[in-house]
């Protein structure tokens, strides 16, 4: 996994005029946090962590004022919702051989068997713990020939060297559905038995 750096300074300003002042700069008001520090808050570039966020559980490594070098991965984004643009972000600090847990993103591979049969994801991201700056990006399925009735179990889904589950082995993370046939409208199988007659 790549690490994505990014410049931020520390912010004192604080509250919603604070926050709209940043945004309106084209910067995210953001915490750091964790291994029993105090939260640091900090602005950071909008573009560079909307960038950096597109990959799931983006390794950051922050140069904060210039001064201190840190590791942080993602644990709260909050967007606009109708903009879409970032408006909040928490970051986890984390180091180099610390095990986290974190979600990956579950890609499904192959064609269901014949039928119309129809794909849950009932996980869509899988639970995993994951050395810090090895967390993969997804993990990939084969749904190929599963027919209605069959499951994915999350014992099933192979990982990389150094993931482990944490999640429950038999927690179902896909399973596959009969197509459901439309029924007629109530009263239209009379009438058609009516103009049959």
């Amino acid at each position: 996994m790549s690490e994505v750096k990014i410049s931020a300074v520390t912010r004192t300003e604080f509250g919603k005029g604070a926050a709209r002042r940043i945004r309106r700069d084209n910067k995210v008001p953001g915490v750091l946090y964790g291994h029993g520090s105090d939260p640091l808050h900090l602005t950071l570039p909008g573009h560079d962590l909307l960038l950096a966020l597109r990959t799931p559980n983006v390794l950051i490594s922050l140069d904060i004022d210039g001064k201190t070098s840190e590791l942080a991965i993602p644990k709260s984004v909050q967007r606009d919702a109708i903009k879409g643009f970032l408006e909040h972000v928490d970051l986890q600090l984390v180091k180099r051989g610390e095990k986290v847990s974190v979600e990956i993103p579950v890609h499904t591979e192959g064609e269901l068997a014949p039928g119309g049969n129809l794909l849950e994801h009932v996980l869509n991201a899988l639970p995993v713990e994951a050395e810090a700056t090895h967390i993969p990006e997804s993990v990939s399925v084969s749904v190929e020939g599963l027919e209605a009735g069959a499951s994915v179990l999350a014992k099933d889904i192979t990982l990389p060297n150094g993931v482990t589950l944490a999640v429950e082995e038999d927690a179902v993370v896909l399973q596959v559905l009969a197509a459901q046939a439309e029924e007629a409208p109530e009263g239209a199988a009379e009438e058609a038995a009516e103009a049959a007659e």
